[in-house]
């Protein structure tokens, strides 16, 4: 990860961040300190703080998309901050992680509810509400089209993150997920997505499902 991804999910972006929405002071540390132990934890190997700060890279190099781009900054800190590869409830945790770490700040309960929706957003299931939720599912998905090799290095951390479960199932079972990428009529919402990482995204697809066969 180069030095402008990296600053992108340090200690001083956080404090700017959580300046601009009144994060009390003295909870500033202490919740950059929660956030960097949760995507550090030792079973994550994609889902840590450099997908949240290429993430991040990727909203401001689209800001021009987002409605509110301090709402999806939000969700984007906290989407992964729950991860347990065998449970189904992880946005949803993240999302409550989110609401109860940030209410009492400058967001309003109505922000603080579509920052939440924006976190459930990622679960990747049904197709995302068009403006931010659509953007932030984008960025999610945006490792889909990255380069060949960095699309290999993603496939490989996700099997150490499911390591537990056989081989044959993994195999069966990411085949399914990635061809259900493969079958959407698009994968990125977006027309600025699309045409940056639609193509790249399909081609990755096809050439990780028949390695997995």
């Amino acid at each position: 990860m180069d030095d402008v991804t990296t600053h992108l999910a340090d200690h001083a972006s956080w404090t700017d961040f959580a300046e601009r929405v009144g994060l009390p002071a003295p909870r500033r540390d202490e919740e950059y300190a929660a956030l960097t132990a949760a995507y550090g934890e030792p079973h994550r190997h994609y889902h840590t703080l450099e997908h949240v700060a290429s993430c991040l890279v990727l909203l401001s190099e689209h800001a021009e998309l987002a409605t509110s781009k301090t709402e999806v900054e939000a969700a984007l800190w906290y989407h992964d901050a729950v991860y347990d590869a065998k449970s189904s409830r992880n946005e949803e945790k993240s999302a409550d992680w989110a609401v109860a770490s940030l209410r009492g700040t400058d967001l309003s309960e109505e922000q603080l509810a579509r920052i939440r929706d924006l976190i459930l957003a990622t679960r990747h299931g049904d197709p995302p509400a068009p403006g931010d939720p659509t953007l932030i599912v984008d960025v999610d998905l945006a490792i889909l089209g990255a380069p060949p090799d960095e699309y290999q290095r993603y496939e490989v951390a996700i099997r150490k993150e499911y390591r537990w479960v056989p081989g044959f199932l993994f195999r069966k079972k990411r085949r399914e997920i990635l061809q259900s990428f493969l079958d959407r009529p698009a994968i990125y919402g977006t027309e600025e997505f699309r045409k940056r990482f639609e193509a790249p995204a399909r081609r990755n697809l096809e050439q990780a499902i028949a390695a997995l066969r």
